[in-house]
């Protein structure tokens, strides 16, 4: 397990990887208008599902939906895409139980003081409660969460979990949420999967608002920004 300097490394290099990608991915559009700040690559590929149902062309509207390697990085990147930084419309994604870091980043950029969510929303931030998975369970049903992981051939090791002694009894939900966050990157796989299998009358609200906060990008005044080669701040 690494400590001290090693973990502040660590977190460096991960704040710096997704920072790259980010500005790597701006730099490919012509006008970039805005970004969606998210807290994993599963919450990245649910919107831009959501994004692709809706019938939304993402790359022509200047949209960039960016991971930023978990939410204890998203101060950094408020700084970087932000009033200080390019002055890009923001907008994000996280889990409630990151909902005060992402709270203590706006507050940090000068976005608000003392937010509520009711205000972080005005912002164009969304919580997901309890996170993606959960969102996604709760609009899909359990049973129609159970069919999508039969398709990927996977029931069998569902079934194989809810047998497990620290999960039998458990609410369905709560055993998928739980299979849906094990075995590395399945959540990152079934994020696309369960966004496409809902009944677009049911889709989660924060995904829908969040996505519609960036949907009118073209009232912002200014030229796109100069962005520079990738790791070279603003």
């Amino acid at each position: 397990m690494p400590k001290g300097s090693d973990v502040t490394r660590i977190d460096d290099e991960v704040r710096s990887d997704a920072a790259a990608s980010a500005v790597a991915a701006l730099r490919d559009r012509t006008d970039p208008r805005a970004v969606v700040l998210v807290e994993g690559v599963s919450d990245q590929r649910a919107l831009e599902a959501l994004a692709r149902r809706r019938g939304r062309d993402l790359d022509a509207e200047g949209v960039v939906i960016v991971p930023i390697g978990g939410a204890t990085n998203i101060a950094s990147f408020l700084d970087r895409f932000g009033p200080q930084g390019f002055d890009l419309r923001l907008a994000g994604l996280c889990d409630a139980g990151e909902e005060g870091e992402f709270r203590r980043g706006l507050e940090r950029a000068g976005l608000g003081s003392d937010l509520t969510r009711a205000g972080m929303e005005a912002l164009g931030f969304y919580v997901c409660v309890a996170d993606l998975e959960d969102e996604l369970i709760r609009s899909l049903g359990a049973a129609a969460v159970e069919r999508t992981v039969d398709a990927q051939g996977e029931l069998g090791s569902f079934r194989t979990l809810q047998k497990q002694p620290a999960w039998q009894g458990r609410r369905t939900e709560e055993q998928l949420r739980r299979f849906m966050g094990s075995a590395g990157r399945r959540k990152i796989r079934y994020a696309s999967m369960l966004v496409d299998a809902l009944d677009l009358a049911r889709v989660p609200r924060p995904l829908d608002r969040v996505l519609a906060h960036v949907c009118s990008t073209r009232g912002r005044a200014g030229d796109p920004p100069d962005l520079p080669g990738p790791m070279t701040r603003p």
